[in-house]
């Protein structure tokens, strides 16, 4: 049976109907280990044919079987029997245990849940009338409606693999897993761009080292996509006309209707037959396997497909070391960290013949030593490729701030000399010491100074040993409840975040606590740590805070991966999130910059989700108190997460320049704060203050302004407008793409204005918000109560205290 792209999708016997669900462990049905040592444990099977794989949705694991992912998976069985692969799967960041649960209610929503009963993943289809889960011959995963309309599927969600059919939209991307154990996203990517089809390594910013360009100027504002069909991977670039793509990329023809596209950990797009490789759509000509960023891992050297750290020495003195002897494909350590201190405690390693997979934007008409200055002078370069033709005395010069696979040149000879300056931290020889000076102390006080100083030492040994011995008691004290500790996240020691940071060498932000810096653990996996001022020594209290937030996990909720608690140092260890804060997305002034509805939309869902986590489903319940665009951060598929929940308990109250005695940011304070009864409904407040920016491009209080003018700037013209029912007047008008979703964004408009009541036993809850998002609930249309004029100290008159009220040590401040 073969598959066009304007076929519909054949139905086999559905999953299931709602209300089901289905329990991770032996009883849920078949259980088939493979000779890779992998598991599947299946929810549903189907057949594709005769002698054929058959397709699988359930729980897939591998190796040991800690974790399991919710995953479509192509799977054969018998004595030759392939290894399954998975062609989808709901969150490979945030894997279930054994037992955990997949529930699909009554309301229509898919909805995965842990072990310990917290949220995992959903399909957020509540109320849309879902009656069923199918599966189709592609392996399409699909919920439908009484019409048997799909409300919502799988291939609108693309990770790592594409079935017959599927397309990928510009503003997706897929995401190579780190390796076959590890499923987490790694950093290979293939997207769709206005220009064309591109493989990355994401950095800062992401590297192509693939791309299949078509030229040409862009006719349409349809966004450009690839469509993967049988036969080709159509480019839909310029035009974005179904039917007549900008370029085709061969792949060979189906033998039957369950070929995919599979992006693997090295970095390539095979294409799978019946679990057999029958092509690869990445390959890079020139330079083979070594043109690829992470073949030979960071530093490594790679030359006609060996890796090496050979060459990574001058003068006997060896910089780097082989991260794993026995495997020199994983690259290369420093020996000795990177500072980013003056650059004369650095050298630059020189490196003939040696190039980068990727040079780009760098310094034309340029000589060698100034190449090397530059980068010496600038702290993000970690290494400087410096390319000149062979007659001429100047040339071009690239700096470079990640460094993953070098390769080595000599094999491919042409007109150009190459050299890479590896930047290297300063190896210091042992000082001289002069020899001790000649005593011509008369002898007649020789005895006097012998007693003195023996008197000072004695009193200054006792000193020494005292504190020595009061400081390894408290020490002794804290490690042991360290230990004591169940569950607590990844402990660091302060040399290890060092070394992650090359010395917090890549600002990423200043916050009230503290600096956040750009990391990577030795694992590659890029992190955001914290560095946090002014805690002092390790206390019980700091370290059980540190448990709370690390047991709190939500896919709208920043993760904290760990925790350094080093003498005097405290730290925090989150997941990097790659797009930055909100704030640079919705106050930006280019509109080819800014975010569609769509996106903004799913956004403001995505905050409410976690912030309904953090009020009404965490175990302790925690208020945020600073929600704001810039505590709002974003992943590279634009899925927002709350940041800085549950920090106030790990600090004192008054540590903060930024802060006030109210806690939180001047113009997403809640009016309630001037009567000291605060609950979670002052975060209510501030994510209204938050829809309202989101939708109308602007701050709340524009500080461009004149002071008189500043107070409750869109809240007074939300109040005015919502009077004279123009609310649409309210909406960016920068952003086309909101004004053509006018009555939508009205209605978010609506739901704001609710959340903006000056009586906040009249704002709704964030789950009430969450149902309405979604289209559960209606929104209610009682006359709102404006705040005109917000924390005006006359107006100190709120409405009733609620049943629910919280204590200080529950709630959470701003960074």
């Amino acid at each position: 049976m073969s598959c066009s792209t304007n076929q519909a999708e054949y139905f086999f016997q559905p999953i299931a109907e709602n209300p089901n669900s289905w329990t991770n462990n032996l009883a849920i049905g078949p259980s088939l280990k493979f000779i890779d040592g992998s598991m599947v444990r299946l929810i549903h099977s189907q057949p594709t044919g005769s002698n054929a794989p058959r397709l699988g949705f359930g729980f897939y694991c591998n190796g040991n079987c800690t974790y399991f992912l919710l995953a479509v998976f192509m799977y054969s069985q018998g004595r030759d029997s392939k290894a399954p692969q998975v062609i989808w799967s709901s969150d490979r960041n945030n894997p279930v245990r054994e037992n955990s649960t997949l529930e699909f209610t009554r309301e229509g929503d898919l909805v995965l849940r842990n072990v310990d009963g917290r949220y995992a993943w959903s399909t957020s289809t509540s109320g849309r009338s879902v009656v069923g889960v199918k599966l189709t011959e592609v392996g399409n995963l699909a919920l439908y409606d009484r019409r048997n309309s799909t409300i919502w599927q799988s291939s609108d969600h693309p990770t790592d693999a594409l079935v017959l059919g599927q397309k990928l939209v510009e503003g997706q991307m897929l995401r190579a897993s780190v390796s076959a154990l590890d499923w987490t996203e790694g950093l290979y990517s293939v997207s769709v761009n206005a220009s064309g089809l591109v493989a990355s390594i994401q950095s800062n910013p992401p590297v192509p080292y693939f791309e299949s360009i078509v030229s040409g100027k862009k006719k349409s504002k349809t966004p450009s996509y690839m469509k993967y069909l049988n036969g080709s991977l159509a480019l839909y670039i310029l035009n974005a006309k179904p039917d007549t793509p900008d370029r085709r990329l061969p792949v060979p023809l189906a033998s039957s209707s369950i070929q995919f596209l599979k992006f693997g950990p090295d970095g390539h797009l095979k294409v799978y037959d019946r679990l057999n490789v029958v092509a690869d759509l990445l390959t890079i000509q020139y330079y083979g396997d070594c043109g690829y960023p992470l073949f030979c891992g960071s530093y490594g050297i790679c030359s006609s497909g060996q890796c090496s750290c050979s060459d990574l020495a001058s003068n006997g003195t060896s910089y780097f070391s082989p991260v794993d002897e026995r495997q020199p494909n994983l690259g290369c350590r420093r020996i000795t960290p990177l500072s980013c201190e003056p650059h004369d405690s650095h050298d630059l390693l020189e490196l003939k013949e040696i190039t980068y997979f990727s040079l780009t934007g760098g310094i034309k008409d340029t000589d060698i030593e100034s190449c090397k200055q530059t980068c010496l002078s600038n702290c993000s370069c970690k290494a400087a490729f410096f390319k000149i033709h062979q007659n001429d005395s100047h040339g071009e010069c690239f700096m470079q701030s990640d460094i993953f696979s070098l390769i080595d040149q000599r094999k491919h000879g042409d007109n150009y000399k190459r050299y890479a300056f590896i930047k290297v931290q300063n190896i210091k020889q042992n000082a001289f010491v002069p020899p001790p000076a000649v005593d011509v102390t008369p002898p007649g006080r020789t005895w006097k100074f012998i007693i003195i100083a023996s008197l000072c030492v004695t009193i200054f040994s006792l000193v020494f040993i005292s504190y020595i011995t009061m400081k390894k008691s408290v020490l002794g004290e804290d490690e042991r409840y360290l230990d004591q500790l169940p569950g607590i996240p990844t402990r660091f020691s302060y040399k290890d975040l060092k070394a992650a940071t090359g010395n917090f060498c890549t600002k990423l932000g200043q916050g009230g606590f503290g600096s956040v810096y750009e990391g990577a653990l030795s694992n590659s996996t890029k992190v955001a740590v914290k560095r946090l001022e002014g805690i002092g020594n390790i206390k019980k209290s700091f370290l059980a805070e540190v448990e709370t937030i690390g047991s709190i996990h939500h896919v709208n909720l920043v993760s904290l991966i760990g925790f350094c608690a080093d003498k005097s140092h405290r730290l925090l260890v989150y997941e990097y999130m790659c797009n930055g804060s909100l704030d640079k997305w919705i106050f930006c002034e280019k509109q080819d910059a800014g975010l569609d509805w769509k996106t903004r939309k799913k956004i403001v869902l995505d905050i409410a989700k976690g912030l309904s986590y953090l009020h009404e489903e965490c175990k302790q319940r925690i208020v945020h108190l600073d929600i704001k665009p810039q505590n709002i951060l974003l992943d590279n598929k634009f899925n927002a997460k709350v940041s800085d929940f549950g920090l106030s308990r790990l600090m004192n109250r008054d540590e903060s320049k930024f802060m006030t005695t109210m806690r939180g940011t001047f113009g997403y304070l809640a009016p309630e704060w001037l009567s000291s009864v605060i609950t979670e409904k002052v975060d209510v407040f501030s994510f209204g203050i938050v829809v309202l920016e989101i939708l109308c491009g602007r701050p709340n209080l524009d500080f461009t302004q004149p002071e008189a003018e500043r107070c409750g700037q869109l809240l007074n013209l939300l109040e005015r407008k919502a009077k004279e029912d123009r609310l649409h007047d309210m909406i960016n008008e920068k952003c086309v793409d909101l004004q053509l979703h006018r009555e939508e964004v009205v209605d978010m408009l609506k739901v704001a204005e609710w959340c903006l009541q000056r009586d906040y036993s009249e704002r709704p809850s964030m789950s009430v918000v969450v149902k309405i998002l979604e289209g559960v609930l209606d929104i209610r249309t009682n006359k709102i109560d404006y705040l005109s004029s917000p924390l005006s100290p006359s107006k100190t008159s709120w409405g009733p205290v609620p049943s629910t009220l919280l204590s200080p040590c529950v709630l959470s401040a701003p960074r």
